[in-house]
């Protein structure tokens, strides 16, 4: 029986300071958190997101 790799998730993020958008793949955590190793926007920025998931 093959092991079953996390099922990625494509993520939309955009920083609600300066409008920058990013496009980025992650795996759903057991608490239905996505972690995708995304830490902080090019304007410094490491709180203040739209976060949404793509299909």
């Amino acid at each position: 029986m093959p092991l079953q790799t996390p099922r990625r998730i494509k993520v939309h993020i955009r920083c609600r300071h300066c409008g920058e958008s990013f496009i980025l793949r992650g795996s759903r955590k057991r608490g239905g958190e996505i972690d995708t190793g995304f830490k902080r926007c090019l304007c410094d920025n490491d709180r203040d997101f739209d976060i949404e998931t793509i299909g």
